[in-house]
């Protein structure tokens, strides 16, 4: 791809927004003999009693719930997991993502993918369109002798704002604060804010929406069209409180709401760039 292109960045979320339900809801809660509405339940009133994170509480549980089961946590077992995800339409083959790459292309920018989930970054990695992403950031575990021992990172619904800071100053780990924290003139930041997509799926991602749109971003809220359970009231509150840009259904076939709008926002960029140069 030429290198004359500019930068943009698509970033998701997984659980909810690329995918249906939680990742570990698939197979690996089961794996372990709980149910998902007592795994959940116990996360809840764990987070409560200790005063803790829920990020933190549900990773340290998936550990001792499978150490009960005799179940080993490697790398390799929570990418199995992984494979099982069930991606929302249009998402298989990674259709999508090369949709998207050449529109934006052919407007002038170099377009890259981000994952920022509270999700297990070790699941992630198994699923089939992983490849499509240029950094995954998401929670995952300290190992030894391949076994999952304790947490390593965390993110939970604010500290996702820090990884936006993150690839708008090209830092591609989780450990070098003092990068992340230290003075870099916006002019010599590989992405800025306003070249950023930001697509969540609810009030887990309203930190990293709300960012994004006062740094000049753009965010779109992606629900699940088919289940029961959505949550109207939440899409409801993103748009009366001034959240996100556009709200559309999780389908990601070429024609669908979510397609249009997306390469909406890509012409929208494209076209600032001209009126800039």
């Amino acid at each position: 791809m030429s290198d004359a292109l500019v930068k943009a960045a698509i970033i998701y979320d997984f659980d909810g927004t690329l995918a249906r339900g939680n990742l570990q809801e698939r197979s690996f809660i089961p794996e372990i003999h709980m149910s998902l509405d007592d795994f959940w339940r116990e996360v809840k009133r764990r987070a409560k009693v200790e005063d803790a994170d829920e990020i933190l509480v549900y990773m340290h549980l998936m550990l001792e719930k499978a150490k009960e089961a005799k179940v080993k946590v490697s790398k390799q077992m929570l990418q199995e997991h992984g494979r099982n995800a069930d991606l929302f339409s249009g998402l298989d083959g990674e259709q999508w993502f090369t949709r998207m790459n050449s529109f934006a292309a052919q407007h002038g920018l170099r377009l890259q993918h981000y994952i920022i989930s509270s999700g297990i970054e070790e699941m992630i990695h198994g699923c089939s369109i992983q490849g499509a992403f240029h950094k995954i950031y998401a929670s995952k575990f300290i190992y030894e002798e391949d076994v999952a021992a304790w947490p390593g990172v965390a993110i939970n619904y604010t500290t996702k704002t820090q990884y936006l800071f993150r690839i708008n100053k090209g830092i591609e780990n989780h450990w070098d604060r003092k990068a992340l924290n230290g003075y870099t003139p916006v002019a010599s930041r590989p992405i800025p804010f306003s070249r950023m997509i930001f697509l969540g799926d609810g009030e887990t991602d309203i930190p990293a929406m709300k960012m994004m749109k006062l740094q000049g971003g753009h965010s779109v809220a992606v629900y699940d069209e088919d289940t029961k359970k959505r949550n109207h009231e939440t899409i409801h509150s993103l748009i009366a409180d001034d959240r996100v840009d556009f709200v559309a259904p999780g389908n990601y076939n070429e024609n669908s709401q979510l397609d249009i709008i997306i390469k909406g926002i890509l012409g929208r960029i494209a076209h600032g760039l001209k009126s800039s140069a």
